[in-house]
């Protein structure tokens, strides 16, 4: 057990809680403008990022709402997603995944192994979401040195930090045609006195396999298979193959919480309990056969279909959050915390084939210094630390200790029309293979400096460089084994050094009533950028892979804009679009799942209580790919939302929307099963929700 080292972090709440002593509220954030883990790092709206950053939150965030963070997020500026079916889906930013995009819940890591594999869901539920932030640039920082590709920080509110007057809460219930989903979520805040205030919420989400525009492999995958065979296939003959609904792409989850925080007039403190589960299929004919180790996608040796793969989730999550308002030199201090045991199931039929397990622990204590002369400043202490294992006849990573100490500081100031930050991070990162007791241990430094400029009341200008240090991962270091989710085998290479990456990004701004223009250029240059290469052999009949370490580089852009049309009679309308671009490769070709061109346009029409939103998103082919991956088709889907605002008392809202209304074939270059599991085919939803 870890709780024992748990202790520094208690006695620090402790000493918190004892100067929190008088009622307290503060103003709600606005949605739309505050950035709570900081676009600038010490708070400001999205604008004043000088690096991409947005929020998803309000109508935009319902309408978005996926079972998973990586679906719900992918429509974001910059943002795709790994798409393992409907029950795991991580968010990828530029390009990059894994490891290299941290996912937080509150400002605290998910504490879960949604960064070892695709099919591994992150433990955090979107439906409790208040609002989502992808953030990058120098705030990054703060959260450790291997988001180098950005963050995601779900904030859902599980700990008060006011006092409501009664009590507070929404509901909400939906359900979707293509998959017979149905779902529930509700949260409550009650005032119990003066100081103290009770969180409570609970998730229930079921849905079917769900239905498919043809069949489930690619025409892509056909042919090519064709092509090995030296046979043809017509449609008619292809009869027998997965088509309309794709098999075990089922979901099941749960998920609750229960919160307390004490509130006094120079801070608060506060505590929750959460319990995740989640059940989900895994499509796409992932399975092994235990006689060969080989993969398999439909009959065993013995001719018998083989047992569908399912995964059985589990976590119990404690959070921890504390402020002390101070005056003087400090502003405030700020302590997040959060430990979390996590376990992991992978069933082939009703027998346990995999189990992993990760125990870990993460706090980050944090003095933010009062501004003096237009100069302001943060410094912190953050520790993470995870016990991992797996178990089974998946177990490509023996069990691994990993412990990261850092120290960080952001600094700002301001000049005139001139807005500078800069932050520097140290951080001690040990790596443990407990099983033949190697460790690697890395001492890495990161900085990041950025100006932005107001050339004129509607427009600015930033610029940011940096230059970050990531260590490799116990998985990048130590796996050596069969990963059936990437049909692989996975070695590691424990003489990996440290990924070193510098870049640019350019920022500008341009906001004026009635319209907005926003694009952000980005470059970023790879010492040592560390993923998985074809050895070109073949062990327990499947594809070796080995961990290495190449130069590379990324670029690209995202474009943003969007304009009020005006008024035709009482119907007030906009549009707005969205383009995005990212090229990366490495010194020996392109790498794998780099997300194509996209384009998203889509037009509002508002009418009293009602609001329409129709939107055309356009993924272009990819055919920039690595030699052990087929290229995928473009496509073009349309979906329409309707909002009914009821013009009563409690803040009632009616929710009908239609996604991929065309019925078309739709596969996501960055997932690892696009060519046996495409997107979901036309979709009606509903749901209902209610605030009192």
């Amino acid at each position: 057990m870890i709780m024992p080292e748990y202790k520094l972090s208690s006695v620090i709440v402790m000493a918190l809680l004892s100067l929190a002593s008088q009622p307290y509220a503060s103003a709600q954030d606005s949605e739309d403008e505050i950035v709570v883990t900081g676009a600038r790092l010490l708070g400001g709206s999205v604008d004043d990022a000088i690096t991409g950053v947005s929020i998803l939150t309000g109508d935009a965030l319902e309408d978005r709402l996926a079972p998973t963070i990586g679906e719900t997020l992918k429509s974001e500026p910059g943002v795709s997603s790994s798409f393992f079916g409907a029950g795991a889906s991580r968010p990828i930013i530029r390009g990059q995944g894994g490891d290299r995009v941290r996912v937080l819940t509150n400002g605290i890591g998910s504490i879960d192994a949604s960064s070892a594999s695709p099919d591994h869901a992150v433990a955090a539920e979107p439906a409790q979401a208040e609002k989502i932030e992808v953030l990058r640039g120098a705030s990054l920082l703060r959260f450790g040195s291997s988001g180098s590709g950005g963050i995601v920080n779900v904030i859902d509110g599980r700990i008060p930090s006011e006092v409501p007057d009664d009590i507070t809460g929404a509901v909400r219930i939906g359900a979707s045609t293509v998959d017979l989903g149905r779902e529930v979520a509700g949260a409550i805040d009650k005032r119990l006195s003066n100081h103290l205030v009770l969180h409570l919420d609970s998730t229930w989400r079921e849905a079917d396999n769900y239905k498919i525009p043809g069949f489930a492999e690619s025409d892509i995958l056909h042919e090519a298979e064709e092509a090995a065979a030296g046979e043809h296939l017509d449609e008619e003959e292809r009869g027998g193959e997965p088509r309309n609904r794709l098999a075990n792409s089922w979901l099941k989850s749960s998920s609750m919480t229960g919160g307390l925080s004490y509130i006094g007039d120079q801070g608060f403190i506060g505590v929750a309990i959460h319990k995740f589960g989640s059940q989900y299929g895994i499509p796409g004919g992932h399975g092994h056969d235990e006689a060969h180790g080989e993969e398999d996608h439909g009959e065993d040796e013995h001719g018998e279909e083989e047992a569908p793969v399912s995964i059985d989730l589990d976590q119990t999550r404690l959070d921890l959050n504390a402020v002390r308002n101070l005056d003087g030199f400090l502003e405030r201090i700020q302590l997040f915390a959060g430990y979390a045991d996590y376990k992991h199931t992978e069933l082939e039929g009703a027998e346990i084939g995999t189990v992993f397990q990760n125990e870990g622990w993460e706090t980050r204590l944090e003095a933010v210094q009062a501004e003096n002369n237009d100069w302001r400043a943060a410094y912190g202490l953050h520790v993470r630390s995870r016990d991992f294992s797996a178990i089974g006849a998946e177990a490509f990573v023996p069990p691994t200790k990993t412990r990261q100490y850092g120290l960080y500081t952001f600094q700002q100031k301001e000049l005139g029309e001139i807005h500078l930050e800069a932050g520097l991070r140290y951080e001690r990162s040990e790596l443990e293979n407990t099983v033949s007791g190697r460790q690697n241990n890395y001492n890495l430094w990161s900085v990041s400096g950025g100006s932005d400029v107001h050339l004129s009341n509607e427009i600015r200008l930033g610029a940011t460089l940096f230059r970050t240090e990531r260590a490799p991962t116990t998985e990048e270091l130590f796996s050596n084994g069969p990963h059936l989710a990437t049909s692989a085998y996975e070695l590691g290479n424990v003489d990996l050094d440290k990924e070193v990456a510098k870049g640019v990004e350019i920022a500008y701004r341009h906001r004026h009533e009635g319209h907005f223009l926003t694009g952000n250029l980005f470059y970023t240059d790879y010492d040592n950028y560390i993923f998985e290469r074809a050895t070109g052999q073949l062990i327990d009949g499947l594809d070796a892979f080995e961990f290495v370490g190449e130069d590379a580089t990324f670029k690209g852009f995202e474009i943003q804009a969007g304009s009020d049309v005006g008024y035709i009679g009482d119907l007030e309308i906009s549009v707005d679009g969205l383009v995005e671009y990212v090229r990366a490769k490495t010194d020996s070709g392109n790498l794998p799942r780099i997300p194509p061109l996209s384009i998203l346009v889509g037009g509002d029409v508002k009418w009293d209580d009602f609001k329409f939103r129709t939107e055309i998103e356009y993924s272009d082919n990819q055919d920039k790919i690595e030699a052990a991956e087929l290229p995928t088709k473009s496509f073009v889907l349309l979906n329409s939302f309707l909002t009914w605002n009821f013009p009563i008392e409690q803040d009632v809202t009616l929710k009908l929307s239609v996604l991929n209304l065309l019925n078309e074939e739709a596969r996501q270059h960055t997932s690892f099963l696009k060519d046996v599991v495409p997107l979901p085919g036309r979709n009606f939803r509903m749901s209902m929700s209610a605030k009192f």
